[in-house]
C-alpha cells in the first residue's frame, strides 16, 4: 500500500502525512518543484519535468490496487480508479467507478460554460477547516479499507 500525492495545489499535504505516519505506509509526493521536501522516511518526494500532466502521467503509472491517491485532477482520478486505486478529492470526496463518469462529465461541461463566456467571473470555493476535517476523516477510511484489500 502506497499514498500518492498530486502536490501542486494540494493543501492537505501535512494532514496526509500524519496519516500516513500512523499506518507507516510510504507516500509519494509528486509535484514540478518548489515544494519543502519532508524529512520523514516515509515521505519520498517526486520531482518531474515541468510540462503538462507529467506529475500525472508519473503518478497514473504507478498507483493501482491496495493504493490510495489524492488529486483534485479529474483526469487523473479517472486513470488511478481504472487502475483500481482509491481516489480522494481535497475535501475528502471520494472518487469511484461508481461516480466518475458523472463527475468527469461534470468538469467537462463546467470547462465548456467558461470558454463560452469569457467574462464569467468567480472560482471554486474556499477550502474550509470542515473541508480539512472530512478529508482526514475520508483519508483515514481509505486507508484502512486499502489495508485491508
Amino acid at each position: 500500500m502506497s499514498l500518492y500525492i498530486d502536490a501542486d495545489a494540494c493543501p492537505v499535504k501535512e494532514e496526509a502525512e500524519r496519516v500516513a505516519t500512523r499506518h507507516k505506509c510510504q507516500m509519494f509526493v509528486v509535484s514540478n518543484g518548489g515544494l519543502r521536501p519532508s524529512q520523514n522516511p516515509l515521505v519520498e518526494n517526486i520531482i518531474v519535468d515541468a510540462g503538462p500532466d507529467v506529475a500525472d502521467m508519473w503518478i497514473a503509472d504507478r498507483c493501482g490496487p491496495g493504493d490510495v491517491v489524492v488529486t483534485g485532477d479529474i483526469p487523473l482520478a479517472a486513470k488511478c480508479v481504472e487502475a483500481g486505486a482509491r481516489v480522494l478529492k481535497h475535501n475528502g470526496e471520494a472518487l469511484t467507478a461508481a461516480n466518475i463518469g458523472n463527475v468527469l462529465a461534470t468538469r467537462d461541461l463546467m470547462t465548456d460554460l467558461r470558454a463560452a463566456d469569457p467574462f464569467r467571473q468567480g472560482g471554486g470555493k474556499g477550502f474550509t477547516k470542515a473541508d480539512r476535517s472530512r478529508f482526514l476523516e475520508a483519508l483515514e477510511r481509505e486507508m484502512r479499507a486499502a489495508a485491508r484489500g
